[in-house]
């Protein structure tokens, strides 16, 4: 057996590192009043691929240059055979023993290699749309128990079908920015009729996305395998949710408002090659599914995730719940590819959402909702305060990785603090 990659840069190797050169996720980044460009992370550096591309170092293989726009859509637009390249490129210049070029010339390496602590990170990719599903089974029995009985908790279609619905590209936003309570109108229980406000009923839901990398025709539905190829990689999504908005508006059309005000979403793409060696398969089938449904082999991944609540003034956070993705019912390829079944053309920078992560036991759950059981059991933090759900100041910050031998993929963190809902002009 050969002995583990490493990297010339010490502090990649470090084992709980969330960015070894086994990882190398992309994403935009600027410094200063730097115009917002490409870049890959390594330990605690940004590699800054317009520079290596200018350079000559790197090219991804198009007839123009792609590292130097404020998105990786151009990128991935080039292909998988773009994306093995730039990959392969990137580990030989960034590898103990592969190719000097990067690590000899300090001039090079200078302008190449920016401290992580000096840049802004912005959104990774241009959202072209967004579909968030259902798809745990686990939450999806949680939340239907609440509401209708454990008799009755799965709607009759969920052991067929992965639920979804098409949400709001325009208020996808990277992790640091500040989400605003929603206003909106809920319908108080016994009450005759609706009043209008601030959510009272504010949670996140822990999230896997899935950013689509290539297209398909409209109309030319793709299997399960062809899909997983068009998957360029994989960030932290956070779905906020504003529960007593949904209550009272999701029947019969399903979320609007109640989640149309924000999406969080790591601001590093891990690309899918980093998570091959930690596929797993989808659970054993309770219905068999329909043959367009049907895997070419595991789909999932293990990827460890948590959530960490941080309340205003607070010297640190609380860990709420720790999951693991390899809970989900239904694996991203399964469920871009029932969403191009029906002839819908699926576009580079399509996001996916997975669905609330949430395993079997309650500290497992991945939303507030059920971590209180709907309100009934507020949780406690480590400074005493207890939430149903989340309140005006409080930091929510998601977290994931997959371990391997000796390194971690990980993806950084997801974070957002919610601030006061706004006033209504006039």
């Amino acid at each position: 057996m050969s002995p583990p990659l490493k990297s010339w840069l010490g502090q990649a190797n470090e084992p709980d590192c969330d960015f070894p050169i086994q990882n190398l996720p992309y994403g935009v980044f600027g410094r200063d009043a730097e115009s917002p460009r490409c870049g890959a992370a390594i330990g605690d550096a940004v590699v800054d691929l317009a520079v290596l591309e200018a350079e000559e170092v790197l090219d991804a293989g198009g007839s123009a240059p792609v590292f130097g726009r404020p998105a990786l859509n151009d990128f991935m637009a080039l292909g998988p055979p773009a994306w093995s390249a730039v990959r392969a490129r990137l580990t030989e210049l960034l590898a103990a023993g592969g190719d000097p070029r990067l690590e000899r010339d300090a001039a090079l390496r200078g302008r190449a290699l920016v401290p992580r602590r000096d840049v802004r990170l912005a959104l990774p990719f241009s959202v072209a749309g967004y579909t968030d599903f259902y798809a745990c089974r686990q939450h999806a029995f949680n939340v239907g128990t609440m509401f209708r009985g454990p008799d009755n908790a799965l709607p009759p279609n969920w052991l067929h079908i992965p639920i979804g619905y098409n949400g709001r590209a325009s208020t996808v936003v990277v992790s640091g920015t500040d989400v605003r309570r929603p206003l909106g109108q809920t319908k108080p229980p016994g009450a005759d009729g609706p009043r209008f406000g601030p959510s009272r009923r504010l949670d996140i839901e822990l999230e896997v996305g899935a950013v689509v990398g290539a297209s398909n025709p409209m109309g030319r539905p793709v299997s399960v395998a062809e899909a997983d190829e068009m998957i360029f990689g994989y960030v932290l999504l956070n779905d906020w949710s504003a529960r007593d908005i949904q209550a009272w508006e999701y029947q019969p059309l399903g979320p609007f408002q109640a989640k149309a005000f924000a999406t969080s979403i790591s601001p590093w793409v891990v690309p899918k090659a980093a998570l091959e060696p930690f596929r797993v398969a989808t659970p054993d089938r309770e219905r068999p599914l329909l043959p367009y449904l049907h895997e070419p082999g595991p789909m999932l991944y293990d990827i460890e995730l948590e959530v960490d609540m941080r309340p205003e003034g607070a010297d640190a956070a609380t860990t709420i719940a720790r999951t693991n993705y390899r809970h989900m019912y239904y694996s991203s390829a399964q469920q871009l590819a029932h969403h191009a079944v029906g002839g819908c053309r699926m576009n580079v920078g399509d996001l996916l959402g997975s669905g609330t992560v949430s395993g079997p036991e309650r500290g497992q759950f991945g939303s507030l909702l059920e971590l209180s059981w709907g309100g009934r059991d507020p949780i406690t933090l480590d400074t005493g305060e207890t939430r149903s759900f989340v309140e005006d100041g409080d930091t929510m910050t998601l977290r994931g990785w997959a371990r391997g031998d000796g390194h971690r993929i990980g993806f950084g963190a997801c974070t957002g603090k919610v601030l006061p809902a706004p006033t209504l002009p006039g």
